[in-house]
């Protein structure tokens, strides 16, 4: 019996969490370095 299956499964499940987790913080990221960088803008002497 191989636990070839089980292995696959296991493997291609951790990809998919693990590029949604980053998928996900990457996007947060950009989304909270726009909004830093409006506030910025907002705060600059005229």
């Amino acid at each position: 019996m191989t636990h070839l299956p089980y292995l696959i499964a296991a493997y291609g499940i951790t990809i998919i969490a693990l590029g949604t987790i980053s998928l996900h913080s990457w996007t947060r990221l950009k989304q909270v370095q726009k909004k830093l960088s409006q506030l910025q803008n907002n705060n600059k002497p005229s």
